[in-house]
């Protein structure tokens, strides 16, 4: 099979479209045949090793040299004790913790994956189960009379966080390149800020909810930045940034009514099927940048890094 392996970490160079061994399913593994994956930030990270989280169980080298984990496909074959799916099943699956979606074939666990609805294509399936189960944490409590912020706001997540705030009737406003406001006006966005322009810690506006998945502030700004009772949470960003973010929250819990921290993403299909059903019942839409197939991956995934993709980059990798 095709698939774009990663010799090691670093950037694009390292990253080569070559033949390999299909893969078997071990017991409650699924065999997909992958017909889309999309990018997350997490694959970027996994490409540079960084922050350093990202080389978990792979310090020196990649321990999944195929990255790509949002992926939507067709079982080929199943292993030994899965029963809830069968050859010829069309599915869409979080596979973080396997990876291998910008290949053509995969192996996923069956606990990671679930049906794709008919109403969606395998293209916007795959856009949903990082980015939905984040956007819908993210924004939990959001509603009428809320001011939420959400930093970073023009790629995957984002996006779908904007949208379902904006239909929760909360103010929202959404930070990222001038490139992208006008996208994130069309979302639903009431106010927009260039983050190469304007702070947004530094506006004097308060906030009843952030959702940052930039994480690019310090603990001060952020805690500044929050109305009374209000909360702020970063999702990624550098360890130099997480670390004395969550050890500062735990300190300042007795002091203070508002709350600072990481937000722990659950994941998994009870996890991202709601967002799945909020497309299906048209409350929320799939942005799509770009659809590129396997050889296309590295310039991509230069996009992703820099920030360049509004909504979402699927790879098709028959295409």
């Amino acid at each position: 099979m095709r698939a774009v392996v990663q010799h090691r970490y670093g950037g694009i160079e390292h990253l080569e479209l070559t033949e390999l061994a299909s893969p078997s399913p071990a017991a409650d593994q699924l065999l997909v045949r992958v017909l889309a994956a999309s990018l997350n930030l997490s694959d970027w990270e996994g490409l540079t090793g960084r922050p350093a989280y990202a080389r978990i169980g792979g310090l020196r080298r990649p321990a999944r040299p195929v990255l790509g984990s949002d992926v939507a496909g067709v079982v080929e074959a199943v292993g030994a004790g899965v029963t809830a799916f069968a050859p010829g099943d069309e599915i869409y699956a979080d596979n973080l913790g396997l990876k291998g979606g910008f290949g053509e074939l995969t192996v996923v666990p069956a606990e990671a994956a679930a049906p794709k609805p008919a109403g969606l294509t395998f293209a916007e399936a795959s856009t949903i189960p990082q980015a939905g189960p984040i956007a819908l944490q993210g924004t939990a409590g959001a509603g009428p009379a809320t001011r939420i912020l959400i930093n970073g706001a023009g790629g995957g997540s984002g996006a779908f966080a904007v949208q379902v705030a904006a239909a929760a009737g909360a103010e929202v406003t959404a930070v990222d390149n001038h490139t992208k406001l006008d996208f994130l006006r069309s979302l639903g966005a009431d106010h927009v800020l260039d983050h190469h322009t304007t702070d947004f810690a530094a506006t004097g506006e308060r906030y009843d909810v952030i959702l940052d998945l930039v994480a690019d502030r310090s603990i001060r700004a952020c805690l500044g930045a929050l109305r009374p009772g209000g909360r702020y949470r970063a999702v990624g960003g550098p360890v130099s940034t997480l670390v004395p973010l969550t050890l500062a929250g735990l300190a300042l819990r007795p002091l203070t009514d508002r709350r600072i921290g990481l937000l722990m993403v659950a994941d998994g299909p009870e996890r991202f099927t709601p967002m799945a059903e909020r497309v299906l019942a048209g409350e929320v839409a799939v942005h799509i940048d770009r659809t590129v197939g396997l050889a296309e991956v590295p310039e991509a995934l230069a996009a992703i890094g820099a920030g360049r993709a509004i909504g979402k980059i699927v790879v098709e990798p028959a295409a």
